[in-house]
């Protein structure tokens, strides 16, 4: 009976872990290669068990741009007839317009503190952001 008791005793506390809520949990980046996130004392995360979100990642995106350059003075060198020639130092400024492809750095860094929500079961783990301002 005893036997039977411990089962169930078991059962019961693997279906209450399976049924917690979304937890917001903070950690902290241990290795970026492979990606390892430290929770606690616990045993770290590795990226099977992270959910990546836009905002811990590199990505491209494209924008629309519209503006114009600073305005710079400089002069060009050139060869003529073999020598070295330099123009006349000129000032100006450049049209900078369209769709660009812009590439955002948000790859998380060594060190770095994390928030995650831990998913309903605890088995995976989503990394929303870097904490602002370091440790939590």
């Amino acid at each position: 009976m005893s036997e039977l008791l411990q089962l169930v005793k078991q059962a019961s506390q693997e279906q209450f872990e399976a049924s917690k809520p979304v937890a917001v949990m903070f950690g902290k980046v241990v290795s970026v290669d492979p990606l390892k996130i430290q929770l606690d004392q616990k045993i770290p995360l590795t990226e099977s068990f992270l959910v990546l979100t836009k905002a811990v990642v590199d990505y491209s995106t494209d924008m629309t741009v519209d503006h114009i350059t600073e305005t710079h003075t400089h002069s060009h060198s050139y060869i003529d007839d073999s020598s070295t020639r330099t123009t006349e130092p000129h000032t100006h400024s450049h049209q900078y317009k369209g769709k660009k492809k812009f590439t955002i750095h948000h790859k998380l860094n060594m060190d770095d503190h994390v928030i995650l929500l831990r998913v309903q079961g605890g088995q995976k783990y989503i990394v929303l952001d870097v904490v602002g301002g370091g440790e939590v």
